[in-house]
């Protein structure tokens, strides 16, 4: 019986099953590398606009509101800039607390704009009472308010669940899991966190 060292010596490299290498570079470039016989074949693809930080990113819409009451919705600026997505939730005032969003359309949807920096050391409470007084002037008008940040997962949700605590009285922790459970991309940070925890209506 050949030892475990004859059978390695006297294994042929053409009974090698042939294969397709590809690799991605954090740049987002490809290499693809093919065998076809004894010859290999080297080619590569330019990295995908948009790719140079190391990721390649996803471009999709995030259209998924979160119902958090009635007249309240939370959802990502996609969903603030897709028409079809405001008609469908009837929507008729718009809180922007992104920076540097546009507002799409202007003369059809009550806007107001608060820029916040998702920041952790931003002080977020400080904008939660003018916040709150556009969020119940939609209530008051028998309106619908979509509040949103870029990806309605940080100050967004932060800020409505300032709302729930500071206008509904709702406990920190009971305003959170609300607010997770109707969206759950709903991410804080963790300044704005602390501040919600720490806060008390003035």
């Amino acid at each position: 019986m050949p030892s475990l060292t004859e059978e390695i010596q006297s294994f042929s490299r053409s009974s090698l099953r042939r294969q397709c290498t590809r690799v991605t570079s954090l740049g987002g470039r490809r290499i693809i590398e093919t065998w076809k016989g004894s010859i290999v074949t080297v080619v590569e693809e330019p990295a995908p606009p948009d790719s140079s930080m190391g990721y390649v990113p996803d471009t999709s819409w995030d259209l998924q509101i979160g119902t958090i009451k009635p007249f309240l919705l939370l959802g990502s600026q996609d969903s603030a800039h897709d028409f079809g997505t405001l008609k469908k939730y009837k929507v008729s005032h718009i809180l922007n607390v992104a920076y540097g969003v546009e507002n799409l359309f202007p003369l059809l949807f009550i806007y107001k704009n608060v820029q916040i920096l998702d920041q952790p050391d931003t002080e977020l409470t400080a904008h939660l009472k003018d916040c709150c007084r556009f969020i119940t002037q939609a209530q008051e008008e028998n309106g619908v308010v979509l509040v949103h940040c870029n990806t309605g997962a940080s100050r967004a949700a932060a800020v409505v669940i300032g709302y729930l605590m500071s206008c509904d009285g709702q406990p920190f922790e009971e305003a959170l899991s609300l607010v997770k459970t109707a969206r759950p991309a709903c991410c804080p940070n963790p300044g704005f966190l602390e501040q919600l925890q720490r806060y008390r209506q003035p």
